[in-house]
């Protein structure tokens, strides 16, 4: 441990420390637009400027390590003046127009020129040269708003190994962007929209779709339905002030009413339903591979993340047969409710419109994939992001947090607590082994309250092994089988699984990939900031919706029993392989 002091208050910390975790760990806020935890210190911005006794100058705070005996000034004059001015520079050259923007009154760099106390920038000069870039379903990007944080950069490679966006030139003329200056259309992006909730500014935002929702609910000839993810409902409040971790479920559904769709439903339906499918799949391949002798493809990896399909396609086309054919649970219910809903209405595929809430931006991109029409046109029309549904809540002039608790709508709104858990990473790991482990052996999962705890929580890789025992007649080729599983959120852990895989350094079963940290709960289309603090509240959130719940596995919800019964016939089945399964292409990588 190391002692020092800040603002002459005693502060001690593990050596190594940064004078930024001191200062955090003391309660003291030091302001910083380039900072990230748990990526590696850039030192762009130089707004966490501090003075140190004895320094001639002054130093960049998220850089510097403590030292024994240090004395640590956050808000000298000379500081104040320091971060002014940087802040000031800033706004000269930034072309911001903050009254239109987006990101007005979330934006890191307005909330902080407010702190200053800056009331005018006294520095004119050229401005940054615009240029739009909504060449992709997903993001926005504006380059005239950008204030080379490099934040977008450092999420980009570290964390998901993409590496879309890179600086380029030097000076003024340096431009964060894809390289050689190219649209992300053009390049290996998987729209992931980690840079979009990391970035302080409105240089890389969401696709806005929320007039496109508007035009479809005043529309006479359109029955207008909504889907919700599962991490919505931890994580919606926070655009209205809750504390992160806040469940709003029933607050949500009211707001969706009120907005005017015709039905609120929940993609936990679908992912009860998805269940349902990919578990089938996974036996399937086992018994190919165990009991017929044949090469099945194993292990076999999860495809509910349309990040971490793209990212396949992109770096390891070779794998494709090893994900699973299931569609995501966004496009099992839009394929659902354009065709068995809409026959139970009286009504054709195109009159249905489906909008969802999701907390990925990537999902943009996915329904508009050629291959997301099983209904004959395509299953879902619009997702909106978290930040669009509380954007869309404000304009209405809804008073959120005083309206009552609402239930989704029959028959597409019943799930169960295992579908709660897909929001979080080892959340669809743990639903499917709920339920296959009860199809083998006619027993609940032998865990404690069934939470299978290796693969919880927020490590990178986490590993888990099952062994099966007692298994029923018709799976007795798995009896004493041992079964291993895997689970990685954020893309540069999902390399590292696909590395072992390949090399032969691990032999799985069944993997898990969520595109995001913390998966759902972490996506780029949540709340912004999103720390691990937050993430872990909000999983916290959708452990206790889960165990809330009287029904907690997915093969136990009756309304996909009945779905099974009246429309698909049986998982895996010719009309549920046509309507809730797909196939993915090879992508070009520049």
């Amino acid at each position: 441990m190391t002692k020092l002091s800040i603002n002459n208050v005693p502060v001690e910390v593990p050596e190594g420390s940064t004078i930024l975790c001191a200062a955090k760990r003391a309660g003291i806020k030091i302001p910083t637009l380039c900072h990230v935890e748990g990526l590696q210190v850039i030192g762009a911005c130089r707004v966490c400027v501090v003075e140190v006794e004895g320094a001639r100058n002054l130093a960049g705070s998220c850089s510097m390590p403590v030292a024994e005996g240090m004395k640590v000034f956050t808000n000298t004059r000379r500081v104040r003046e320091a971060r002014r001015l940087v802040v000031e520079l800033l706004l000269s050259e930034h072309n911001g127009e903050c009254q239109t923007c987006d990101r007005n009154e979330d934006c890191e760099l307005q909330a902080l020129s407010a702190e200053l106390g800056i009331r005018e920038v006294r520095y004119g000069g050229e401005r940054t040269r615009r240029r739009i870039d909504n060449s992709t379903p997903a993001l926005i990007r504006d380059n005239g708003k950008c204030i080379k944080c490099r934040r977008c950069v450092s999420v980009c490679l570290e964390t998901q190994h993409v590496g879309a966006l890179f600086p380029q030139n030097r000076g003024f003329n340096t431009v964060i962007g894809p390289a050689f200056n190219l649209d992300l259309a053009s390049v290996a992006c998987v729209q992931c929209g980690q840079c979009a909730a990391i970035c302080p500014v409105g240089a890389i935002t969401e696709r806005d779709e929320i007039d496109e929702v508007w035009t479809a609910l005043d529309a006479p000839d359109k029955h207008v339905v909504v889907q919700t993810a599962p991490a919505i409902r931890a994580a919606l409040g926070e655009c209205f002030g809750c504390e992160p971790g806040t469940l709003v479920t029933g607050k949500m559904v009211a707001a969706l009413r009120r907005l005017g769709f015709d039905a609120v439903f929940d993609t936990n339906f679908a992912a009860d339903l998805t269940i349902l499918e990919e578990g089938t799949e996974l036996l399937t391949r086992l018994k190919k591979t165990l009991l017929d002798g044949e090469p099945a493809a194993l292990p076999m990896f999860t495809s509910c993340s349309p990040g971490w399909i793209k990212f396949m396609e992109y770096f390891h086309p070779d794998m494709l047969p090893n994900l699973s054919s299931c569609k995501s649970p966004q496009q099992m219910f839009g394929a659902v409710a354009k065709t068995y809903y809409a026959n139970k209405l009286g009504k054709r595929p195109e009159q249905i419109f489906v909008a969802s809430v999701m907390p990925c931006t990537a999902k943009k991109f996915e329904c508009q994939r050629p291959e997301m029409n099983a209904s004959g046109v395509r299953d879902v029309d619009v997702v909106l992001t978290t930040r669009e549904l509380g954007k869309m809540i404000r304009s209405a002039g809804i008073d959120f947090m005083g309206l009552p608790d609402e239930e989704m709508d029959a028959p597409l709104g019943l799930s169960t607590g295992a579908a709660d858990i897909f929001a979080n990473t080892g959340g669809v790991m743990e639903a499917a082994l709920r339920t296959a482990h009860e199809i083998v052996t006619g027993r609940p999962l032998p865990m404690k309250n069934l939470h299978v705890e290796p693969v919880a929580g927020l490590a990178g890789v986490k590993e888990a092994s099952l062994e099966i025992r007692g298994a029923l007649p018709e799976w007795r080729f798995l009896e004493g089988a041992v079964l291993n599983v895997a689970v990685a959120h954020g893309l540069g852990n999902a390399q590292k699984v696909v590395a072992a895989v390949k090399s032969g350094a691990k032999q799985y079963h069944f993997v898990e990939v969520m595109t995001c940290p913390g998966g759902c709960i972490g996506g780029g289309g949540q709340p912004r900031f999103t720390t691990n603090a937050i993430r872990q509240a909000r999983i916290a959130a959708i452990y206790r919706e889960d165990e809330g719940k009287d029904l907690r596995k997915s093969h136990e919800n009756p309304e996909i029993r009945q779905l099974y019964k009246e429309f698909l016939g049986q998982p895996l089945g010719e009309k549920s392989h046509h309507l809730l399964h797909t196939e993915y292409q090879t992508r070009a990588r520049v």
